[in-house]
């Protein structure tokens, strides 16, 4: 029995993205007037269920100018804002990669971001290999210690179903040639054991079949799956989220409901959390689990944070009886009390 148990209201930018590291979640840049400053980092512990105040940035670099003047502007190893980038956790480091500006242009740099260091702190990497060329609304997913990228857009091609892979341990790119017919890009991705799963596509269409790439064999698992029971999704690109959970594959966002994918049969069936939580119908949203729950957030017409609860205990169950029913507190203990505050509160 999924159930929803917080909303938080107003703390995020429009298309950012997140990864989680532990107990928490990052958030990375969004869509900004201004895609020369430091891209903008916020933490969500799921734990206290609040946003904790985001890492400090590392002093601006000041070059040098005439008469011993100078110019501030960010260090080259902090990315500045974007939208349409990626970023994926390895151990204790997220990468980001990609991304698109409000002026125009394409990135294809890798930074790393140090979430357990103290202070947090940016670096980039040095790599070398066949780097991708720089896109937006691509995927990336990860094996092990490799970053999966696929698809995208470029300024080159437009949308591209190319396919490439960063092995971390030795930070080397390298583009991966597989066998079988991939599905077009626009799209979201994730990976189930050593299989990575693409819903959805945008080029002459929208479409609602999913795609299975297998990062051992290097290949594309005879092109989409497709079923021809019903229901079905809707068609769609790249704006929804999209996660396992105990093995099992969901889909939210964009169009309709919550949809489960049997990766046996590859029908789909319709869930119907209890709560209220998430308009279905937001775009552009990303989601991380962390333990049993899922962390959706932002989108493009909502900078707001929702957890949903996929095996909730009897204790979260208890908490949102006396929620619903309007119960008395005072005699809970006051670690229940503070909890109830914090699933009960929408302001951060």
């Amino acid at each position: 029995m999924f159930r929803w148990v917080l909303h938080l209201t107003g703390e995020l930018q429009v298309y950012h993205v997140a990864a989680a590291v532990r107990h928490k979640v990052f958030s990375f840049g969004g869509f900004s007037m201004n895609h020369s400053e430091p891209i903008h980092v916020r933490v969500f512990d799921t734990v206290s269920l609040r946003w904790a105040p985001s890492p400090p940035l590392p002093p601006p670099v000041v070059t040098s100018g005439k008469g011993g003047g100078g110019e501030q502007r960010p260090s080259d190893d902090v990315p500045s804002m974007r939208y349409g980038h990626t970023v994926v956790p390895i151990d204790e480091v997220i990468y980001m990669w990609g991304g698109s500006f409000r002026t125009g242009g394409y990135c294809n740099a890798t930074y790393a971001f140090h979430a357990d260091d103290a202070p947090r702190r940016w670096s980039r990497p040095g790599i070398s290999g066949t780097v991708p060329e720089g896109r937006d609304d691509h995927s990336a997913c990860v094996v092990g210690k490799v970053m999966f990228i696929y698809g995208g857009w470029t300024q080159l091609t437009g949308y591209t179903n190319d396919l490439y892979r960063l092995d971390t341990a030795a930070m080397v790119w390298s583009f991966v040639n597989a066998r079988g017919t991939p599905p077009r890009a626009c799209h979201s991705a994730t990976i189930v054991g050593t299989e990575m799963f693409v819903f959805g596509s945008r080029g002459d269409q929208e479409a609602n079949s999913m795609g299975v790439f297998d990062t051992r064999s290097d290949s594309w698992l005879s092109g989409a799956l497709s079923s021809a029971a019903r229901p079905l999704p809707g068609g769609r690109g790249r704006n929804s989220a999209i996660f396992s959970h105990n093995g099992e594959l969901y889909v939210h966002g964009g169009f309709d409901v919550l949809w489960k994918f049997n990766r046996e049969d590859h029908s789909w069936t319709t869930v119907e959390p209890k709560g209220a939580g998430l308009s279905s119908r937001v775009p552009g949203m990303c989601c991380c689990v962390v333990g049993g729950r899922v962390i959706f957030s932002g989108g493009l017409y909502t900078r707001d944070l929702y957890v949903l609860d996929l095996s909730p205990s009897l204790k979260t169950l208890c908490k949102m009886a006396v929620i619903q029913r309007g119960l008395e507190q005072l005699e809970l203990p006051r670690d229940v009390r503070w909890e109830l505050a914090a699933m009960t509160t929408t302001e951060n």
